[in-house]
């Protein structure tokens, strides 16, 4: 047997053996997509998750309004049209009429309205309500001021969903796209939290949750009530959490897996790019690696210790040497690339680094802090591997200040709660900030109301600008003033940014469909696999 026929043996054998592992048999293995995910989900619920590793999976479970097609731009989902006011206050979804829930039930704009409400709801917690402000009365319902009642959304009929702004909203089709706006099963979800279980769940998307095993997989199969569901080619999908890096690469190379989803080493990226070069997919995505700061805890109070910090990275040799996937150093928060838009830069950008370094001993002076009286700091992060070196190397740089660093990981759920409940001195988020292409999906989170204002950052003129830029329906003056609110943040640097991230997924050649696009979001049903 020759070196090649040796190869597709061994992947076929692999993929045999796994597929009857998780419960599927030989026959039907080859409709079967493997992903690797990375990091075990939180939550199944949409309106509850938060992390890129949950919504992987919630976005083929649950549909809303409106999707993404394969190159990242609006399309139908639920809702086979729509029309929106001259004012811009006003959208009408009109919704297909064989549109189902998994258990044979219509789904009907009443489900809608409940979903929304439910998300503004203070009693169910979701983190990402604020997203839905620009729905009228959303912020005073989920803040406890109005019932959920008086949200602006209704159903005038069974097929239609009316959704009412408080202020011209460009950007909404976009924020319908995400998980906070997608539907749940209301006699299933009133069942109590278990309804997210296997057996339990009711979903309208393309697939239906059939197995959860924590730390294992996830396993999905092909909803028949879905109502594209004729164009559906993989019945089955399994995700599984393994966060070791390599392990995953040595897994995806034997046969285990179809798609890695932005988890590469970086030590193995060169061999990538030059051996395996058709499945090696590195393009532009709007995300931001950033450190973000515990603004409650001295000397992180002080905007000096905080930009001094800032000066003393040096993000080409991150990108160059630690990372190595493409990714660009960040001067500011928001990307290049997002719509209507241009970022803006730390005014020291252009500073030499060992000029950089020497403003940051002196306001590491100014502020208390040198060799007599060093800074120790409590560096966290999610357990990765590239993570961690960004870390240790971050460590190297912030020793020329004088500053002793303690590296501690955690998983995903720990890291979470702990950021949220301020838990935390330095925090390294490395991937992070914009879930749909508007500078707000990424500046919003940093005001005062936040509930993922991690840093507790507030800024009475970060505040204000913001909240101008969500009334007015002017375009141009609102870039205008995002802009000048992305100032304030570079200026009092609550987050520390990086670099920008790359989407870095490896795509077997047997998946047809995939495309590259700069939410690095891709729809299972939008896929099929060649035998």
């Amino acid at each position: 047997m020759d070196r090649f026929s040796h190869s597709c043996a061994r992947g076929i054998f692999a993929t045999l053996v796994f597929a009857c592992l998780i419960g599927i048999t030989p026959a039907a293995a080859e409709s079967v997509l493997r992903i690797a995910n990375i990091y075990e989900p939180e939550s199944l619920d949409p309106h509850k998750v938060t992390d890129p590793a949950n919504i992987n999976i919630t976005r083929n479970l649950f549909e809303g309004l409106v999707v993404l097609d394969p190159k990242g731009n609006i399309a139908p989902g639920v809702a086979e049209s729509w029309s929106v006011s001259e004012d811009g206050l006003t959208y009408r979804f009109k919704l297909r009429s064989n549109a189902r829930w998994s258990n044979g039930d219509p789904v009907t704009a009443g489900d809608f309205v409940f979903s929304l409400r439910r998300v503004e709801d203070p009693k169910t917690l979701s983190q990402q309500a604020e997203d839905l402000y620009p729905i009228k009365n959303a912020e005073e319902v989920n803040t406890g001021k109005l019932d959920v009642t008086a949200l602006g959304v209704a159903a005038p009929d069974e097929r239609t969903v009316e959704i009412t702004l408080k202020a011209p909203t460009p950007y909404l089709l976009q924020l319908l796209v995400e998980e906070q706006a997608m539907p749940v099963h209301e006699k299933t979800v009133r069942l109590g939290e278990d309804w997210v279980k296997p057996g339990k769940m009711v979903s309208n998307g393309a697939y239906v949750l059939e197995d959860w095993k924590p730390y294992s997989h996830i396993r999905l199969v092909k909803n028949p009530n879905y109502w594209n569901a004729g164009k559906v080619a993989i019945d089955g999908v399994v995700f599984d959490p393994t966060d070791n890096l390599a392990t995953v690469l040595k897994r995806y190379r034997a046969g285990e897996f179809d798609i890695i989803i932005h988890g590469l080493p970086n030590d193995q990226l060169g061999w990538l790019k030059q051996n395996m070069p058709n499945e090696l997919h590195i393009a532009p995505f709007a995300a931001v690696a950033f450190y973000v700061f515990n603004t409650t805890r001295p000397p992180f109070n002080d905007q000096r210790v905080r930009q001094a910090l800032a000066m003393a990275i040096d993000r080409e040799v991150l990108v160059e040497k630690v990372t190595r996937g493409g990714e660009l150093p960040a001067y500011g928060f928001v990307p290049d690339g997002i719509a209507d838009y241009i970022s803006q830069k730390v005014s020291w950008a252009k500073m030499s680094q060992a000029d950089r370094e020497a403003a940051a001993i002196k306001l590491m002076s100014e502020a208390g802090y040198g060799p007599r009286k060093p800074l120790n700091v409590r560096l966290s992060h999610v357990t990765s591997e590239t993570r961690k070196q960004v870390a240790i190397a971050t460590a190297a740089m912030w020793k020329k200040l004088g500053v002793n660093v303690e590296i501690v990981n955690t998983e995903l759920r720990v890291n979470s709660a702990n950021l949220r409940q301020g838990n935390f001195e330095v925090g390294l988020i490395g991937n992070g900030g914009f879930d749909y292409n508007d500078a707000r999906a990424g500046l919003s989170q940093w005001q005062t109301s936040t509930k993922d204002n991690w840093p507790r950052f507030s800024n009475p003129d970060y505040d204000g600008l913001m909240n101008a830029a969500s009334v007015t329906g002017d375009q141009s003056k609102r870039a205008e003033l995002l802009e000048r609110a992305e100032q304030v943040l570079l200026r009092e640097m609550p987050i520390l940014p990086i670099y920008f991230n790359v989407a870095r997924n490896l795509v077997s050649t047997r998946v047809k469909g995939w495309e590259d696009n700069l939410l690095n979001i891709t729809y299972v049903k939008d896929l099929s696999l060649q035998k």
